[in-house]
């Protein structure tokens, strides 16, 4: 969501400011804003939309300064605006930037209003410059009052502070909202992501929960969250300023659909040892977890979700082991009962998806003992706070659709589905034929891009369409799902996904010549059933785009479009067939001309509930 940069440095910090905030428009956002010091005063710059519309400000009325701070604003508490943008100041001494959300803001305005400070934005942040200012009056320097301040706070943070009174200082904090510091030579900088600051350094320190750090030019002192001073360690990133780059595509989301048989190929190396998934993978305890649980329970949003459906079908047909799945923000205020020795699979791109680590920190509360990440981000919070993990090696995906991010979550699935399935059902012939299907996937993944062109055209029948009905069975359905998910977001159609077997119980009314029926439909057990269903809807004059494996028979009916796609084993199926929707979303918001890579009120990592 909401993207911050900041930073001190002996060089005018404004352009690289300005860079990082452009490094984080992915993350979705509304407004952008960016503050420095210069001569004991604070310049601000504030502008509702794009970045380019700050950059535009910016060299119309230039500022400039060697401490400052930048954000990117998704609206959660008042309208996008110039007022709500950030940074925030308080009595022109004191500039904040913030990413989440603080819960008992109503309160502290209140009590704040009352001691004279008077509100300029209808936000929530607005607060805590104010509460920092107030505490300034009562404790000695900024680090001090920082810290008296966020004692008031109730929620999540991720902040970046500086004031007027210690011109060479920066605070850092840093609570249920991911921040790390980028360490160049003799400067510092600030960051939620560390996308924003490739340009300028690779070597990273990662806050921890609750972390409060003091930087300047010279020293760096981190406070954990009992006020302890302590070190972090200083991680170096193999990331670099071009990996974020979309080279010769039109768009991020187009770049990473036709990175996928690297990214996949990438989340297989170095796991298997001859053709045999060695468990280690997931971590030195790994075999000693999987020896002990007797059930799974997977919790995710969005996406991820949908990865995490196609792996209960997986875990309960192969591995013959219990299987619940639910989305996270459901889980966390539902009162869950999980069954004794069940293992907790959380999926996330980012792994700092709010729900999903607050839902994975109430299992723990619920008594579970073993807990597993699947990620992207080798350093995220849902990382650490797991037992056991597995690294999708997906590389950084900007576009807000999620697309290599999910295939390689599928993949990575399936390994822990092998892993958990020795110990229950899985036999070893299973074993080495699925260890031969993941190999294949990247060659017919490849094969599956050919079919581009095809698409493309095919795109060309929903560029006046309004609703979409996607359909599937088995673990297609989920394929389903994430097909309408892709299409709806990037494009703006209103699409939904059901089961095939559910046609007759209701969606069946809503066929017409001008609701588009996207069918997935592998040569699988299920490929009989499917096609009547296909027949109800054909027979109801319904349009049909059918993804049918390129070894079945033609299908002579001319409402029945058919895209061939190369035959693929069935455990893996539901990756390779993912690929042409994903590529039919795309074509239809090129179309529509829609802002594919960043589709509105949407944002990449979802940081607040």
């Amino acid at each position: 969501m909401c993207g911050i940069v900041g930073g001190i440095a002996q060089r005018n910090v404004v352009p690289i400011l300005l860079e990082g905030l452009r490094r984080l428009e992915y993350r979705g956002y509304d407004s952008a804003g960016l503050a420095v010091i210069n001569n004991q005063q604070i310049y601000r710059k504030r502008e509702l939309g794009k970045v380019k519309g700050l950059e535009l400000l910016l060299e119309a009325d230039p500022i400039s300064g060697v401490i400052g701070i930048a954000h990117t604003r998704w609206a959660t508490h008042g309208k996008p605006s110039t007022a709500n943008a950030h940074p925030h100041i308080s009595r022109n001494k004191i500039a904040v930037v913030h990413n989440g959300i603080i819960e008992n803001h109503e309160h502290l305005r209140e009590v704040q209003q009352k001691n004279g400070y008077e509100f300029t934005s209808e936000t929530d942040t607005e607060v805590i410059v104010h509460e920092i200012n107030h505490a300034m009056e009562s404790t000695d320097g900024l680090l001090n009052a920082v810290k008296k301040a966020l004692k008031k706070l109730e929620g999540a943070y991720a902040l970046g502070i500086m004031s007027v009174d210690e011109p060479d200082t920066l605070i850092a904090c840093r609570k249920g909202s991911p921040l790390v510091i980028g360490v160049g030579f003799g400067e510092y900088f600030i960051a939620s992501d560390v996308a924003a600051l490739l340009p300028v350094t690779q070597r990273f320190i990662f806050l921890e929960e609750g972390d409060i750090a003091k930087i300047s030019i010279n020293e760096l002192l981190i406070y954990d969250a009992q006020d302890q001073l302590v070190k972090r360690p200083i991680k170096q990133s193999q990331l670099t300023a071009d990996a974020v780059d979309k080279g010769e595509y039109r768009h991020y989301m187009l770049k990473e659909i036709y990175e996928q048989p690297f990214a996949i190929s990438q989340t297989l190396e170095g796991r298997f040892v001859n053709n045999r998934l060695q468990e280690n993978a997931f971590g030195h305890n790994a075999a000693e977890v999987f020896d002990n649980i007797k059930a799974i329970q997977i919790l995710a949003c969005g996406t991820s979700y949908h990865a995490g459906l196609v792996a209960r079908y997986w875990f309960e047909k192969l591995a013959h082991i219990p299987c619940n799945i639910e989305v996270a923000s459901e889980f966390r205020y539902r009162n869950p009962v999980l069954a004794p020795d069940t293992l907790i699979v959380t999926i996330s791109q980012s792994g700092e998806t709010a729900d999903t680590l607050a839902a994975l920190l109430e299992a723990k509360k619920l008594g579970a003992r073993y807990a597993l990440a699947i990620c992207n981000v080798p350093e995220s919070s849902l990382v650490r706070e797991s037992d056991l993990v597995l690294m999708t090696r997906a590389g950084p995906e900007i576009g807000v659709a999620s697309t290599k991010a999910f295939t390689t979550q599928l993949t990575a699935l399936m390994l822990l589905v092998i892993a958990v399935g020795r110990r229950f059902h899985l036999t070893e012939i299973a074993e080495q034929k699925i260890t031969s299907e993941l190999f294949s996937l990247p060659g017919k993944i490849e094969q599956v891009l050919q079919l581009d062109d095809e698409i493309r055209v095919l795109a060309e029948q929903f560029a006046e369409k309004q609703h979409a009905l996607f359909l599937g069975r088995g673990t297609h359905y989920p394929i389903a799902m994430e097909g309408a998910l892709k299409l709806k977001e990037i494009s703006y159609i209103h699409a939904e996904a059901y089961p095939a077997g559910e046609l007759k119980h209701g969606p069946l009314a809503l066929i017409d010549a001008d609701m588009p029926v996207v069918t997935v439909a592998p040569n699988n057990s299920l490929l009989e059933k499917l096609k009547s269903n296909i027949q109800e809807v054909s027979a109801r004059g319904g349009q049909l785009i059918v993804f049918m494996d390129e070894t079945l028979a033609t299908v002579n009916d001319e409402n029945i479009q058919i895209v061939r796609v190369p035959q693929v084993d069935n455990e893996t199926s539901p990756i390779v067939y993912t690929v042409p929707l994903q590529l039919l979303a795309y074509h239809v918001a090129v179309l529509k001309g829609t802002d594919v890579d960043q589709p509105r009120n949407l944002a990449k990592s979802v940081t607040v509930e």
